[in-house]
């Protein structure tokens, strides 16, 4: 402004649904949290429909102080970078001990008088007049973001089953068979059948009561911030976290289903560091050449962020830490975002982690009545052999995509810098036509 004075604008895209939701409940998250003492912006104003001046959907909010962790991420040390991931830890830490009554998004009472709802207590400090009350409404995932089916979910098996349930309902009115989104072998149909996939849904609602954990305290109802990137992440000179933005589509669940280790804090190969070594160089390190002493280095630093998260979760979150050793949270987790997501032609990844759970019910439920504790979803074995044969062809198929972007730099979702874009076109191009050259002698060899 002219007198100095500045803020943010923030309008959503075009294409982010329901506006309405997602701009109410992040105006809300912000203000709860600020409210507690977290490092985020203030709420100067906000509307949730188009139904003004500009418009559009709008949040003014005051200008994160300090500079984005972006700026100095790359320049940081080993130690400088633990201490960051261990102020991070911290924060999560105290947005875990927040205790919420049900699961969903959270919301202003003033903002969702038509849907049902439930209250939060107003357990820290008195609400001024007219500044609305807060209560939790649906859950504003991208995965749940859908005009049916809202609802609030109070127990850990609604949450577990509000996904899957979403799914069939949209699929039994719209389903069509769609093209596969992933790689088939050639004698496998061209276009999947929704069918299909609502059988596999129908099987994991029959388990999902099973996947909720003994232990209460891994299904008490935790916050977390829904993309912890450093881009979102400000720090001051001394690197103490300043600031924490873009809560669109952050969500209270049961801790099981919350945990997880960061995607920018995780080992670019895939490991799992050990709490009990830390990461180091290889041997050998100073004779590679300088390209492959630059991998390395980038391998070494993704590791030793992964150990750093652990090693301070352990040290700062320690209910976390037992979210994220429990025995198959893995799979549980897996399964119950498989089971959300939209369907996109994929028909093996939802049967293959079912499977995977049959193949391990024992160590899922552990009861002295066999009969009660028997899994209700069987597969034959010709069953089990195809799927997990399809879901290794897709699992090494991912790898070779992941790898070719790797080595042409470019984004998961196809991003590259514009300076860079004509280099990386060519390169592209030079993969696809010596994949093609394979595919070709490989059929060869196959006829002949």
């Amino acid at each position: 402004m002219r007198d100095g004075f500045q803020l943010v604008a923030r309008i959503p895209y075009p294409v982010t649904e329901p506006k309405y939701l997602l701009v109410a409940s992040e105006v809300a998250t912000i203000e709860y949290l600020r409210r507690r003492g977290f490092p985020v912006p203030r709420i100067y104003g906000y509307s949730a429909t188009a139904d003004n001046a500009v418009g559009t959907e709008y949040i003014f909010m005051e200008c994160a102080a300090g500079r984005r962790l972006t700026d100095r991420w790359f320049e940081l040390s080993e130690q400088e970078l633990a201490g960051v991931v261990e102020r991070i830890v911290a924060l999560e830490a105290r947005l875990f001990a927040l205790d919420f009554p049900a699961s969903g998004s959270l919301f202003f009472e003033r903002d969702l008088q038509c849907m049902e709802t439930v209250r939060i207590p107003d357990e820290v400090g008195a609400v001024g007049e007219g500044e609305g009350r807060f209560c939790i409404g649906p859950e504003v995932t991208r995965g749940l973001c859908m005009p049916i089916l809202i609802g609030i979910d109070t127990s850990p098996v609604d949450v577990l089953a509000a996904g899957a349930r979403k799914e069939i309902v949209y699929l039994e009115e719209y389903g069509q068979p769609v093209q596969a989104s992933k790689h088939l072998p050639a004698n496998r149909p061209y276009k999947q059948s929704p069918r299909d996939h609502i059988n596999n849904l129908t099987d994991y609602l029959r388990v999902a009561p099973y996947l909720v954990p003994s232990d209460a305290s891994l299904t008490r109802h935790t916050i977390r911030h829904p993309d912890l990137q450093p881009s979102n992440i400000f720090v001051n000179e001394d690197l103490e976290i300043t600031g924490l933005i873009d809560w669109q589509y952050s969500t209270i669940q049961p801790l099981f289903l919350q945990c997880g280790v960061p995607t920018n804090f995780q080992s670019a190969d895939g490991d799992i560091p050990s709490l009990l070594q830390e990461p180091r160089l290889p041997d050998g390190f100073d004779r590679l050449s300088e390209a492959d002493r630059r991998c390395e280095r980038e391998l070494f630093r993704s590791r030793w962020l992964h150990y750093c998260y652990l090693t301070a979760t352990a040290k700062l979150n320690p209910s976390h830490q037992a979210a994220l050793t429990g025995d198959l949270g893995v799979l549980r987790r897996r399964l119950c975002h498989q089971a959300a997501v939209p369907w996109d032609g994929d028909n093996v990844t939802l049967k293959a982690h079912l499977i995977q759970l049959t193949m391990n019910w024992d160590r899922l439920v552990r009861s002295e009545d066999a009969d009660a504790a028997a899994c209700p979803v069987v597969y034959s074995q010709d069953e089990v052999n195809e799927c997990l044969q399809l879901s290794t062809a897709q699992v090494e198929l991912d790898e070779q995509k992941r790898l070719s972007r790797e080595v042409l730099g470019v984004g998961s979702q196809g991003w590259v810098a514009a300076e860079r874009y004509d280099g990386v076109k060519a390169c592209e191009e030079a993969l696809k036509i010596d994949g093609l050259s394979v595919a070709d002698a490989s059929k060869e060899s196959i006829l002949g």
